[in-house]
């Protein structure tokens, strides 16, 4: 099996790039690879071309425009990375014969509520990022190429800057911090994504019938300022020398943005873990993992 991974150099693209490896010859690219096989999704003709000269036979793309704020000031650009190639990359997987592993966000549901969403709930973004996500989606499904799309959330790594890593850098500089409490979701490691990622690859070449889309995040759920809590008591606890002494819960309304994110961003996982039967782990097991090999 011929895979070619586009976006390696993200956070989920550094993990794949371990997890594919088991499964077969494996093509990692990103923007700046060097020519002629380089995965630019601001020239979504490159691509195409890119993906032909491969000719994989599965495609696994974790590149997007990730920046949500920086989207609402220039939202041609975002759909063009978000939507235009991906649908392009999905047509060349079906003419391919290919499979394309896409992957989608919580920000393609309004957040209203407190009911997780389920696959086919309906969506209604409230930002660039979530419209041109979702676009992304319906652009995938209509070119009829065999694939998975998995939607996630709060995505963090040990690799590069996170969350965690910046509560506990303002946890050693200040005595009091606010962490929005209002909305609620499920933080979700980029290993996670990447080894359920190999594994459905592997169990939906076996089992076509699997195509379709998935939510894939961690289990249980939290707010940000309870993420925040849990990420500055496990390191006080590992004996780090800590400033803070209060950690105050606020709305979202105390810290504006320009693109507006969902407040419930719950997402029911028992569709994916049914069909490729597997186990999803409360979001406190990833993230102590990652707090550990972050702290020594």
């Amino acid at each position: 099996m011929k895979i070619l991974l586009l976006g390696k150099g993200g956070q989920v693209g550094w993990e794949l790039q371990r997890s594919l490896s088991v499964l077969g010859e494996l093509v990692a690219l990103d923007f700046d690879s060097p020519a002629p096989l380089k995965a630019d999704f601001s020239d979504p003709a490159s691509l195409a071309a890119t993906v032909r000269a491969v000719a994989p036979d599965v495609i696994v793309n974790a590149a997007a425009h990730t920046a949500v704020d920086k989207a609402e000031s220039e939202p041609e650009f975002a759909r063009t990375l978000n939507a235009t190639a991906p649908g392009i990359v999905a047509r060349e997987a079906a003419a391919l014969g290919a499979w394309l592993v896409h992957y989608s966000t919580d920000y393609i549901f309004d957040g209203s509520g407190t009911t997780p969403w389920t696959e086919d709930a309906p969506t209604g973004p409230l930002s660039v990022y979530g419209r041109t996500k979702l676009e992304g989606e319906q652009l995938i499904r209509d070119s009829g190429c065999r694939h998975l799309i998995f939607r996630t959330s709060w995505v963090y790594a040990a690799r590069g800057g996170n969350f965690a890593k910046t509560m506990l850098r303002l946890a050693k500089e200040r005595e009091r911090l606010t962490v929005i409490d209002d909305q609620i979701g499920a933080p979700t490691g980029a290993d996670l994504l990447a080894d359920v990622t190999a594994h459905a690859i592997r169990k939906a070449r076996e089992t076509p019938a699997l195509a379709g889309t998935y939510h894939l995040v961690a289990g249980g759920e939290t707010s940000w300022h309870g993420y925040a809590k849990h990420v500055i008591d496990l390191a006080r606890q590992r004996g780090e020398a800590l400033k803070v002494t209060t950690i105050d819960p606020v709305p979202t309304s105390a810290f504006p943005t320009p693109a507006k994110r969902p407040s419930n961003s719950r997402m029911t996982t028992a569709k994916i873990r049914q069909a490729f039967g597997i186990t999803l782990p409360d979001w406190r097991a990833g993230v102590d993992r990652m707090l550990t090999e972050t702290l020594g």
